[in-house]
């Protein structure tokens, strides 16, 4: 964490109105850019328009004799940051292509649309991504492992991706809150001062509700969703059976990655050594499927080398008797994530200049001068994780300075810190996932395939999840307070 501005920094304070200036122009050549776009606005334009925002952002830096270097150092730092992220998204992409060439994947879809029908889908994948979710305490490796799968299942079912993407995420992010592996869980109470446990405890009364109300509203579209009806028909589980070897032996792949996360294995070793057991058990179990990627209609050390590294790295597509599971079974391998990667660094040096010129210290600072009452330190402490989400573009900004800011606004108050441990996470945590060039919003859209704002209207949980706070800050509701001794 970093100290407390020094004095000298104070003086180079800029106005409200100078801070709000790269904000504003980044939103609004943003909107023209998406209109403009549409989705192909993440293959490039929004990350130069983030590039366009740090320059303005410069621009006000400059204008208050803040210099290049300290700038730039703040920029190298946020890109820092992010290094585990990259590499993270880089072994996602790695996992996905032997998962697929191996037949894990297929096989997840092949069972799991005989299991899962239609009208119970959209609920499924909610609680099965809050189990995983709990257990691994990541909506990231939850996104990467089951969420591919069920977008799979999903796209199969003809059913709607972002509607799908939306189930997935909602589950990832209830069990991410409330799981005591996660990382933001611990950090968020770490910022207020409280204990992990009583943490969870008190967020689980503003967060089972939300809970409770998502999957009503997705059992709700389960049952009113008409689908194409193909998906367990006979010819399409025949088509991956054509394709792919299919055993319930594949299994064992994701289990051993799940069990790793559980037990508290670093992400990345346990991405890494899913993806090396993925291309082990596609040259045992689909040896005809790894020549034929590795250019080869023999399977050699060579051709199983390629068809490996092949999956590993670029594009590929299994071709079957079906052309919706054609277009199903392709992946990007490494190289489709590197627009994700682009996306992040560009908003690294965003969120980078806009710290480095005391905008967001500003912003906060201002959010926290209309606190009045209760209820008004509640909505400034979500205005405030939202605005940092939009512009520091990391959920971890957008809990760190908000705890440091108004820990002793909530104490003054006479407030326990976990009311301020649980609002960051109801805001700050959730939130991410809707910004498209948050890192966290960039690295599930890139990891299912689905645009932010495809899922964004179906995200019920994370959308609900500030709201929900800010009713119990209204109605006073379970507003626990200070012991006075």
């Amino acid at each position: 964490m970093e100290n407390t501005p020094s004095t000298s920094d104070n003086k180079k304070t800029i106005s409200l109105f100078q801070a709000l200036i790269p904000v504003i122009l980044l939103v609004i050549i943003l909107a023209y850019n998406v209109k403009v776009f549409g989705d192909d606005a993440l293959s490039g334009s929004n990350q130069f328009v983030l590039l366009l925002g740090g320059a303005i952002a410069a621009i006000v830096g400059f204008a208050n004799k803040i210099p290049y270097s300290k700038m730039l150092k703040k920029v190298s730092k946020n890109i820092k940051s992010t290094a585990g992220a990259i590499l993270i998204l880089l072994l996602v992409g790695a996992l996905s292509g032997t998962w697929l060439l191996s037949g894990i994947i297929p096989a997840m879809i092949y069972y799991g649309l005989q299991i899962l029908s239609p009208d119970i889908f959209l609920p499924a994948c909610v609680v099965i991504c809050s189990i995983i979710s709990i257990a691994t305490g990541s909506s990231w490796t939850t996104s990467a492992t089951v969420g591919i799968a069920l977008i799979g299942i999903g796209n199969a079912m003809g059913m709607n991706s972002g509607m799908v993407a939306g189930a997935v995420i909602s589950g990832a992010y209830f069990g991410d809150k409330m799981s005591p592996l996660s990382d933001t869980t611990n950090l968020a109470p770490a910022m207020a001062g409280a204990d992990l446990f009583s943490h969870i405890r008190y967020m689980a009364l503003t967060t089972v509700p939300t809970y409770v109300i998502t999957l009503i509203i997705f059992i709700i579209l389960g049952f009113s969703q008409t689908t194409s009806g193909a998906a367990d028909t006979p010819e399409t589980l025949a088509a991956i059976t054509d394709s792919f070897n299919i055993s319930g032996w594949l299994f064992i792949v994701p289990l051993i990655v799940v069990g790793l996360i559980v037990k508290k294995t670093e992400p990345l070793i346990a991405l890494l050594f899913g993806t090396l057991l993925g291309g082990f058990f596609a040259i045992i179990f689909q040896p005809e499927l790894v020549a034929k990627v590795g250019g080869s209609e023999t399977l050699n050390f060579v051709s199983g080398y390629k068809g490996v590294m092949n999956a590993i790295t670029v594009e590929t597509t299994i071709e079957t008797t079906n052309e919706m599971l054609s277009g199903l079974f392709t992946s990007g391998g490494m190289q489709k994530m590197m627009g994700t990667i682009w996306l992040i660094l560009c908003a690294m040096v965003f969120g980078g200049v806009m710290e480095a010129i005391g905008a967001l210290k500003v912003i906060s600072n201002a959010l926290l001068r209309v606190a009045n009452g209760v209820f008004g330190l509640f909505a400034s402490t979500v205005a405030s994780c939202l605005v940092l989400n939009v512009t520091a573009s990391d959920q971890y900004l957008a809990i760190v300075v908000p705890g440091k800011m108004f820990a002793n606004a909530y104490k003054e108050k006479g407030l326990a810190p976990e009311n301020l441990s649980r609002t960051l996470e109801d805001s700050g945590t959730v939130t991410s996932v809707l910004i498209p060039w948050n890192t966290c919003g960039a690295y599930q859209s890139g990891v299912l395939g689905v645009s932010t704002f495809a899922y964004l209207p179906y995200a019920f949980f994370n959308l609900m999840s500030p709201i929900m706070t800010l009713i119990f800050a209204a109605f006073h509701i379970k507003i626990k307070t200070l012991l006075k001794k």
